[in-house]
């Protein structure tokens, strides 16, 4: 394999000088991906609408063309679910990844077409692998294989010509020989439907192979490490994969995690950690040095043009969004795209916040809308507010006020989500409000979900009821109290959690 290493480290060193290129000229680089997503699309039914023929400034795009929440551009992405061609873009999509996080249906199903998985998936993945060679030169990591959970695939529910599902099968099913021959394990495997299955299937597997990097989820990578260890009665994962270099993670906070792999699964100094920025809707940034925790490389020729919303302007009708050249280290932006697979200035939902302008370096820094997402399951506060309403509807019960948070996962124990609820009137069987809350989100919200399909990820809530005027007395003292001042109903961190907690503590008797 010292062949195969030495090949693939000598071709993805050329790709450097790509990434080198657009960070000695990023605005000329975006301003490129602006005028080529226009080009393209000007014939399109969406292009046609605004006019994208005539439009010749960014100035004159941001003036014509909103900015668009998910919602906002469902009428168009269904029609393109159906298989009507050149609405948003004018190749064929043959893929759509499915997500959480919409407010008027279970899942959102985003297009993907074949320039997004080309120019920007793809060249997202060999840029992840090209940047950790700038980290380690003398990496080995391609001696072995790359172990990645694949989600799942299904047929279009509106048209059977067509598939959906999670952006990392969607990847997968489409690999080039070559990637697939470095991966483990086997496509079939990988995109099982069955979790419990699958999970086994890939640790009597991959308990086999020469390992030497995983990318995924933290979430699903720990539920498979515990099996591994398990499975080979280890105490650690170097015991199994003596060669193993390094874990790409991404799509929820890694700090939670960080001390759990560094300690119990890979405790050594040698095994490096790598952030990635992607989601369905794009890949969007890399950690280029290794050393600096949380900061990601923003990648500016994948085929996606951002601009930038101050967090004043976001809900406004027609916001001022800014572009590369104007934004500042240190502040807080909800990031807006264009993409080459028909997304126009859509409204992502995550926040961002600039950690360096040369180069342009960021870090994730929350969503513009309460939300836990310590896990994978994107559940946000209508989720919730649907499933409180739920629950209280069949227990004949009102809730004055809850707030809700992550339980990261432990050595050997799951995560789980906590809440605290103030009953104005207390249900008639806590224990029914407890379970009917649960399945309320599961039914809601497809991640959570499968997080929670045999208490495989995630364990049932843990719900505190807590005294009338708890709420009330916390918010006094943060100084919160007044209208405009809002119980924040989720956190993706234990914040507020643990606050409260303290509190209710502190008034036990004999505290």
């Amino acid at each position: 394999m010292k062949l195969v290493n030495d090949m693939t480290v000598w071709f993805l060193k050329r790709r450097y000088e790509r990434i080198e290129l657009f960070k000695k000229s990023p605005i000329e680089t975006q301003l490129r991906m602006f005028t080529e997503l226009l080009e393209t699309a000007r014939y399109t039914e969406w292009g046609a609408k605004y006019n994208y023929g005539q439009i010749k400034t960014v100035k004159e795009f941001q003036e014509q063309v909103p900015v668009s929440t998910y919602e906002d551009l469902y009428p168009y992405i269904e029609r393109v679910l159906k298989g009507e061609p050149n609405v948003l873009w004018p190749s064929s999509i043959e893929w759509f990844s499915k997500s959480s996080g919409t407010t008027n249906a279970r899942s959102k199903f985003l297009p993907v077409s074949p320039e997004a998985l080309e120019e920007c998936h793809y060249e997202g993945g060999k840029d992840m692998m090209t940047l950790l060679i700038q980290n380690r030169p003398d990496t080995k990591v391609f001696d072995g294989k790359g172990l990645s959970i694949g989600g799942t695939l299904h047929a279009n529910p509106f048209d059977d010509y067509t598939q959906v599902g999670d952006v990392s099968a969607v990847i997968m099913q489409n690999l080039p020989a070559w990637g697939e021959i470095m991966r483990t394990p086997p496509l079939e495997v990988a995109l099982m439907d069955h979790w419990e299955t699958k999970l086994e299937k890939m640790a009597e597997i991959c308990s086999q192979e020469n390992v030497t990097s995983i990318l995924g989820v933290p979430t699903w990578t720990i539920v498979l490490l515990d099996q591994i260890l398990e499975r080979n009665n280890k105490s650690n994962l170097l015991e199994i994969w003596p060669e193993f270099e390094v874990f790409v993670h991404g799509a929820v906070s890694f700090e939670p995690y960080r001390d759990l792999f560094t300690q119990k699964y890979f405790p050594s100094s040698k095994v490096g950690y790598l952030e990635t920025y992607s989601a369905s809707e794009g890949f969007f940034a890399i950690q280029d040095d290794m050393d600096k925790v949380g900061e990601m490389l923003l990648m500016l020729d994948y085929g996606i043009f951002y601009e930038f919303l101050p967090l004043d302007q976001v809900g406004l009708k027609h916001p001022k969004a800014l572009l590369l050249d104007e934004v500042e280290v240190g502040v807080n932006y909800a990031l807006v795209i264009s993409t080459n697979a028909g997304l126009w200035r859509y409204l992502i939902g995550d926040t961002i916040k600039f950690t360096s302008v040369e180069p342009f370096r960021l870090k994730v820094s929350g969503r513009t809308k309460h939300f836990i997402n310590a896990f994978g399951e994107e559940v946000i506060v209508e989720n919730a507010d649907h499933a409180i309403k739920t629950a209280a509807n069949q227990t004949d019960s009102l809730v004055a006020n809850y707030t809700a948070g992550p339980v990261y996962m432990g050595d050997g124990s799951r995560g789980r989500h906590e809440w605290i609820i103030e009953f104005s009137k207390s249900p008639d069987d806590q224990e029914q409000f407890n379970r009917v809350l649960d399945e309320s989100l599961r039914q809601v919200n497809s991640d959570y979900d499968a997080k929670r399909y045999k208490d495989m990820a995630l364990l049932s809530p843990l719900i505190h009821v807590v005294p009338a005027g708890t709420f009330y007395n916390w918010m006094g003292s943060r100084n919160k109290l007044g209208g405009q001042n809002k119980v924040p109903r989720l956190s993706n961190d234990r914040s507020y959690l643990d606050d409260l907690l303290a509190i209710l503590e502190a008034q036990q008797p004999g505290a």
